[in-house]
């Protein structure tokens, strides 16, 4: 947990992230001991260098009062390209193993206009149905294991089969 940021504007901060290359979630929340200003939120954006060494940043959601926690996919994010952010000219010093967290103190209505970067989202579908899909896929991969042609079967009386497509059509 990093909670010093070091601050590059009077509204604006960053965390280094070292060894992002083997981080694939990042999870950006309130202390709960400072909130922001009433109308106001954080915009997230994620900074890597890119092979020139040059920062790229990318748009990867917002935190506020209401929503003081988020949690956003970087691993797919460093091949892609930059867009739009307020940290523009600012010279932020870049290593070619650590990328930042940036976050950018805004109007709750600016917030909700931006368009973060669409592989940043984490699965909205629920835990428990995920989970449900997860446990019956992996049902079906061990039941599976033990398929058998026709041919291959020896007749005994005491077993009941069940043919995979019952189990697929499930």
């Amino acid at each position: 947990v990093q909670a010093a940021p070091q601050q590059v504007a009077e509204d604006k901060f960053v965390f280094d992230l070292p060894d992002y290359e083997n981080i694939n979630h990042v999870v950006v929340f309130m202390l709960g001991t400072i909130p922001f200003p009433d109308g106001m939120g954080g915009s997230v954006y994620f900074c890597y260098p890119d092979q020139s060494g040059m920062a790229v940043w990318q748009l990867l959601g917002f935190v506020t009062n209401e929503k003081p926690s988020a949690i956003f996919k970087i691993s797919g994010l460093k091949s892609g390209k930059g867009s739009q952010h307020p940290f523009g000219a600012m010279n932020l010093p870049q290593t070619p193993t650590v990328a930042q967290i940036g976050i950018s103190v805004e109007l709750l209505e600016n917030l909700a206009q931006q368009t973060p970067v669409a592989s940043a989202a984490v699965s909205s579908v629920d835990s428990f149905t995920e989970f449900t899909q997860k446990m019956l896929d992996n049902f079906y991969n061990f039941a599976s294991s033990f398929a058998v042609t026709q041919a291959q079967m020896t007749p005994n009386p005491s077993e009941a089969f069940i043919p995979a497509n019952v189990v697929l059509k499930w």
